[in-house]
């Protein structure tokens, strides 16, 4: 069969999308590689596919140009990723390659909506297939079933459209263990141009992003992957797939994008060792709780290449962190940011405004723990209610939202929440104080000279990094930007 995997463009051709399963997000600067497109690929093309990929996101590529690509592979079938607020935009792929043949199959990827199979379907006429969970395997099941003229609605968890019908087939709302050991690597040579990928700033050197594990076991409220089944790529796998990306596609940044990098800490030490010894010039950055680093740990990790490491802290209140479900420590965050920094690791902190139970006096024990802190680097979002979560179902219990809130609007920069003690602008407001306390902070500003000054090699991200942050905040309100 012949098979089109594709990245659809940048929201409105400018602002590029994340569209990953943890991570289905718009951001202003990161253009992050389509890892699970490439693994998909490298999935079908191991079963006698031939394979396409087009990355229009990171190429910059506008539907136009897409259309003509389409037609001039002529597949039999489609697929792509989407995500809740691109949705519209997202579903032009669908739409154009239906324009240049209604026989071509259409079949979209999204994570976060996996609980309306049948509503996206129903705002999605030109998609023809809908899978939310475990890709790695229903779409083998699905071409299969295509090849041999099978019924479809034996697959389960999937939404399929027949003509003016729609079937949700039967019920799959878990997250099926991987098998690493059976998948190969990533189709890493489809990829046109590596140097079309970076994180928030620019870097030197080819810059990729690795899942080193799937699910996670924590249990927070606010979290689209919480709670599924978890389990490791084993070490020796994901030291193969580094020789790969750095002896033969000069990657020297890698983003190991796992939820929680150091949960097994023998296999972090174990990975840690192969890069020093193995990939000396590469650097990476992970993300990870901070109730699961320790000094010994972060000075191995730092050793090793790592120069960032991004710990979702949501609050300074520990009574939100508590309803949060987060299972973490105000004091906690504060070691954890304290010893990474005095590892030499560049400290980037998430936090969440808005969460239950926030009041103006939560959002200025937030403040108070930045200002104390001073991370490196901060996110400020606004709670967002994903359907399937435990904080949609407390939203729509308290009447926090209404039970058909539109997906399409769940941005992380607008208020969807509705409190009472708390308004939209001022929970909108809070997030660009945040914002502002930190970044225009001469403390903060202070902290970063001196950094660079002892890390030379930062110059040139630490000023991008600043300017970046000046632009997000006078031009573009924080909008679509973190």
């Amino acid at each position: 069969m012949r098979i089109l995997l594709v990245n659809p463009p940048r929201l409105n051709n400018i602002i590029p999308v994340t569209r990953e399963d943890r991570c289905e997000v718009t951001d202003r600067y990161a253009v992050i590689p389509p890892y699970s497109l490439l693994w998909l690929a490298a999935i079908l093309r191991n079963e006698g596919h031939e394979i396409e990929f087009i990355d229009a996101n990171g190429t910059v590529m506008p539907y136009p140009e897409l259309q003509s690509q389409i037609a001039h592979f002529s597949p039999d079938l489609l697929i792509f990723r989407f995500t809740p607020t691109t949705h519209a935009w997202d579903m032009k792929t669908a739409e154009i390659a239906k324009q240049i043949s209604d026989r071509i199959v259409t079949l979209g990827l999204c994570f976060t909506l996996h609980t309306l199979i049948h509503e996206v379907l129903e705002r999605s006429p030109s998609l023809d297939i809908y899978i939310p969970l475990n890709w790695e395997t229903r779409v083998k099941q699905i071409i299969a079933g295509i090849q041999e003229n099978r019924d479809l609605s034996e697959i389960p968890g999937i939404g399929i459209r027949n003509g003016n019908n729609i079937l949700v087939t039967t019920e799959d709302n878990f997250i099926e263990t991987t098998d690493f050991s059976s998948l190969s690597l990533p189709a890493y040579d489809l990829i046109k141009d590596f140097r079309s990928y970076r994180p928030n700033t620019p870097v030197s050197g080819n810059y990729m992003v690795i899942y080193t594990s799937k699910g996670c076991p924590f249990s927070c409220v606010y979290c689209t992957v919480a709670k599924t089944p978890f389990n490791l790529k084993p070490a020796e796998f994901v030291i193969k797939e580094l020789d790969t990306l750095y002896s033969h596609y000069n990657v020297r940044l890698v983003s190991f994008f796992d939820e929680t990098f150091t949960i097994d800490r023998k296999r972090t030490i174990t990975i840690c060792n192969a890069i020093k010894k193995s990939f000396p010039a590469l650097h990476w950055y992970c993300n990870t709780r901070v109730n699961l680093v320790d000094p010994e740990l972060l000075s191995i990790m730092q050793a090793s290449g790592c120069r960032g490491i991004a710990y979702g802290v949501e609050s300074g209140d520990q009574t939100i962190l508590d309803t949060a479900k987060k299972g973490i420590k105000v004091e906690e965050a504060k070691r954890a940011i304290l010893w990474t920094k005095e590892a030499g690791i560049k400290v980037y902190t998430s936090f969440i405004l808005g969460l239950p139970g926030e009041t103006q006096k939560s959002i200025e024990n937030t403040l108070h723990f930045i200002h104390e802190t001073l991370p490196h680097g901060a996110q400020f979002n606004i709670a967002v209610p994903y359907p399937g979560t435990e904080l949609y179902n407390m939203a729509v219990k308290e009447r926090l939202i209404a039970e058909q809130t539109d997906w399409r609007t769940l941005y992380q920069h607008k208020a969807i929440l509705k409190y009472d003690n708390l308004s939209d602008k001022e929970l909108e407001d809070a997030r660009k104080n945040a914002y502002r306390s930190l970044y225009f902070n001469p403390r903060w500003i202070l902290q970063n000279v001196l950094w660079i000054i002892q890390h030379p090699e930062d110059f040139r991200l630490g000023i991008s990094y600043y300017w970046k942050n000046v632009k997000n905040y006078y031009w573009f309100g924080m909008e679509h930007a973190h």
